[in-house]
This record gives C-alpha cells, sequence and structure tokens, in this order.
C-alpha cells in the first residue's frame, strides 16, 4: 500500500481506505453483506475493540491476522460487523396475522396431527423466535400437533444468549403483564427481580443454531412459516435472488414468509404473493 494514497480515520487506530476495502470485501465473503462507503466508521467502531484486544495499532495489522484464515478470529469479525437489533413482539402486525389468520387456516387444514415447522432466519439474542413461540401458545394448537421452531443466527455469541433466555424486565415489560406472567419466570439468581426467564413451555420448542445463510442449509423439513427479516437489506440484489429462492424451496405452497419493514420482493423472487404488509405466501 503506497502510503501517498492512504487516508485514515484519526481516533485510537488508523484505518486506511485500503484495510476498510479489504474489511468489507471479506464481509461479503463471509456473509453476503454489502457495506458501503458510509459505513466505515461503524466498522471502525465495531472492530477497535478487537484491535484492543489483540494489542494492535492499527488495522492493517488486523487485516495481517485475518489473511491467516484463523477460524477463531474470522468468527469473532463476524460476530462484530453482524448487526443485531431486536425486541419482542418487534413489527407487531405479523404477529397479529400469524394469530389471527395464519394459525386459524393451519389448524383448519390440519385439525388431527401436524408437524407445524417454523424458521427464525436471524434470531439474534432470541426475542423474535420466542415472541413466535407465544404466538403459537396463544393460537391453541391441537396437542397432537408436533410444533418445533428453528432460530438461526450467523453470530454465535448472540445465540448463546437466545440459549440463556434470560432477559433485562425492560426488556419485556411492553409485552404487557398477563404475558409476562404465563410466559417467564423471575430470575432467582438476580435478587433485584430485573431479569426474566423464559418458562420451560417456550425454551423446549426452540432449537438454537449457528447457520450462514449463504452457505449449505442441513434442513431437511419443510417449513410452514418463515421470518427473515431485516436480513436482505444488507445484500445485493443477486444475494437475495438466490436467498429467497432458497427460502421457497424449503417452504410448501401455501406457506408464509414474514420480511422487514423496508424490504421487498418485487423483481427478487416471483414464487410468493403478498397478503399483507410485507408478509407473502409461497405459490409455487
Amino acid at each position: 500500500m503506497g502510503a501517498e494514497t492512504k487516508k485514515s480515520i484519526e481516533r485510537d487506530f488508523i484505518m486506511y481506505d485500503e484495510d476498510f476495502d479489504y474489511l468489507r470485501k471479506l464481509a461479503y465473503e463471509f456473509t453476503g453483506i454489502v457495506l458501503a462507503d458510509h459505513k466505515k466508521d461503524m466498522v471502525y467502531s465495531r472492530l477497535a475493540r478487537r484491535l484492543r484486544v489483540l494489542g494492535l495499532t492499527t488495522f492493517s495489522q488486523y487485516c495481517k491476522v485475518l489473511e491467516k484464515d484463523d477460524p477463531i478470529e474470522h468468527s469473532e469479525f463476524i460476530n462484530s460487523i453482524t448487526t443485531n437489533l431486536t425486541a419482542f413482539f418487534r413489527e407487531g402486525h405479523h404477529f397479529d396475522y400469524m394469530r389471527t389468520v395464519v394459525m386459524p387456516e393451519l389448524i383448519k387444514k390440519h385439525p388431527g396431527h401436524h408437524k407445524l415447522r417454523i424458521w427464525s432466519c436471524a434470531s439474534s439474542t432470541g426475542e423474535e423466535p420466542y415472541s413466535i413461540a407465544m404466538t403459537v401458545k396463544e393460537s391453541n394448537v391441537p396437542r397432537t400437533w408436533d410444533v418445533k421452531l428453528l432460530a438461526t443466527d450467523l453470530d454465535s455469541n448472540v445465540l448463546q444468549k437466545g440459549k440463556d433466555a434470560i432477559y433485562g424486565y425492560d426488556r419485556v415489560e411492553g409485552i404487557g403483564d398477563e404475558r409476562i406472567k404465563k410466559f417467564f419466570l423471575h430470575d432467582k439468581s438476580d435478587h433485584s427481580s430485573h431479569r426474566v426467564m423464559v418458562k420451560p413451555m417456550l425454551k423446549e420448542m426452540i432449537a438454537f443454531k449457528r447457520l450462514n445463510l449463504l452457505e449449505s442449509w442441513p434442513m431437511k423439513m419443510k417449513y410452514d412459516i418463515v421470518f427473515c427479516r431485516n436480513v436482505v437489506i444488507y445484500f445485493n440484489k443477486e444475494t437475495q435472488k438466490k436467498l429467497f429462492n432458497n427460502i421457497a424451496n424449503i417452504m410448501p405452497v401455501g406457506g408464509y414468509l414474514f420480511i422487514g419493514h423496508s424490504e421487498s420482493l418485487t423483481n427478487i423472487c416471483d414464487r410468493f404473493e403478498l397478503v399483507g404488509r410485507t408478509i407473502y405466501r409461497k405459490i409455487n
């Protein structure tokens, strides 16, 4: 890298344009996330912690560490740059539609036995899959049903938080006292009662697994309901097309797909029809 071509962000660490270019190329290779020029400050702030942990002084040094193909540091890199913004019953109209339309439709179609399979593609710290599980419980599915949720994420750190299922009370107080009483317990290890734990009735429904959406998927089942929200905003159009086509492949005709509030399948995938606000049903 020629010194005369380098520009740096004047902070604790030196980051040159060449460093950022390498990091965003690696981010795309690992995750499919496209990091535009204006994301440079975000990348800096998220990776600065890794430089401190490793005792480095420049991002050029950190790039050399990543070049060594160390799977542990690659995982730390992925965990650092992926966004994990979530909340219980975020975009509440999705859960309302699931409870009032999707679940009654499935119950009518399968009044006896049914293997209900639901996938939360970007489960983050678990609020989304637990919200889905609560919605299923509130829908009074037949006792004979076999209900399982798959919760996946690229970030192994947030997946562990989802498995632990312990949340600050401020995270759940907005869902209402009735739901809190029905689905949560006070964390006995927290004498201040500022934390709650998800009850086993929900935890036993969910399997948390690390998954890169751009790699091969191990799932063999068909999923009646898929939540893939606020994921593809980071992907380019070709990656979006591939992802939604793959999702369609593991869903039955009539299955429901929920995507993020700023996302759309228009000119991306024609295997779904729009049936609600960012809600789609598979047609072929």
